[in-house]
């Protein structure tokens, strides 16, 4: 009998319909989503960096100063200094 305890027990734990089991899946899936989305973030952050500093660039070869780029986008002109070296 104890055998078969044994292996209920752990049939029991190995059961797709184990409330235990499916919220660790849950937890597992969770978790992977939450660091794909991450990672979509953080490129899609990086490409809209890098099209800020192609248009203030392409501003200031307009002939706009930092100052005036700085006025514009309501940030202080180090910033503006800063986007353009590479933020």
């Amino acid at each position: 009998m104890r055998n078969d305890d044994a292996n209920a027990n752990t049939l029991k734990v190995m059961s797709p319909t184990d409330p235990k089991q499916k919220a660790r899946a849950d937890v597992r899936k969770a978790q992977g989503d939450f660091e794909r989305e991450q990672k979509q973030l953080q490129q899609q952050r990086a490409k809209s960096r890098a099209r800020r500093r192609e248009r203030f660039a392409r501003a200031q070869k307009a002939g706009l100063s930092l100052r005036d780029i700085a006025e514009e986008t309501d940030l202080h002109p180090t910033r503006v200094r800063e986007i353009l070296r590479d933020d």
